[in-house]
């Protein structure tokens, strides 16, 4: 005998069959959904994690400066002929020769300068500055030639402490221009493509030359020359009474 099913009971039987059949492929979905999602979250987070052009060049610039408090530190104790290592005034011209001179500079001259050429912008400012570059790749040799023989030369030492002095008049405002005028303007004369381009180039080329945290690496040298000098303790800047 056969069993007639009553419509309505038919229809939720058959929509139990349907949704049984569908759950793994909305599960499925579902799953594929979330998936994409952590995906584009973490590519969201790993971009909004990336240093842009103009701040990597900005912190390099926080490294020159704590070398030129270092040479100030060293002008200061020659000048109270105060007994220390000239390893220090070596070991800080070192650091600005091949993270400034070598590496930050190059990174300007091949690809922020001639984006401003290019594009009819600041071309004053850019040239002062690519003379500038030159100007102070060569006091830093002079600083790395006199610096070993500045405690027992008298002459030495005057040029020694004359050229640390040069470097510093001329970089505090060459450093400030560019962060303040420069680098700020940079999103202008480039395309996004260029951009993120001009990023990838930086770390790529920081990598090669310092190893993968070379930023990094570079300011904990420059923290253990300003301990070895008497210098690293902020606190000490800090007027009091």
């Amino acid at each position: 005998m056969e069993v007639v099913i009553p419509s309505k009971r038919r229809l939720l039987l058959i929509g139990g069959s349907l949704a049984a059949v569908a759950a793994p492929a909305l599960l499925s979905r579902s799953t594929f959904a979330k998936e994409k999602a952590g995906a584009k979250s973490k590519e969201t987070r790993k971009k909004d994690e990336e240093v842009t052009p103009p701040e990597d060049l900005m912190r390099e610039h926080g490294v020159l400066d704590r070398v030129l408090l270092l040479y100030e530190a060293g002008i200061r104790k020659f000048s109270s002929n105060e007994d220390f290592d000239p390893a220090l005034i070596t070991q800080s011209a070192e650091i600005i020769r091949d993270f400034i001179n070598n590496y930050h500079e190059k990174s300007e001259e091949e690809h922020v300068f001639p984006r401003f050429k290019k594009a009819g912008r600041m071309i004053d400012l850019v040239d002062t500055l690519l003379r500038q570059h030159e100007a102070g790749r060569k006091i830093t040799a002079t600083i790395l030639k006199l610096a070993p023989s500045g405690r027992s030369s008298a002459d030495d030492r005057k040029q020694l402490i004359g050229a640390m002095q040069s470097f510093i008049t001329m970089y505090r405002p060459h450093a400030a221009r560019e962060d303040t005028d420069l680098f700020p303007k940079l999103k202008d004369v480039v395309s996004s493509s260029e951009y993120d381009a001009m990023a990838e180039d930086f770390e790529k080329k920081e990598h090669e030359l310092f190893g993968e945290d070379g930023f990094e690496r570079m300011a904990a040298r420059v923290a253990q020359l300003e301990q070895r000098m008497g210098i690293f303790d902020l606190n000490q800047f800090t007027p009091h009474g």
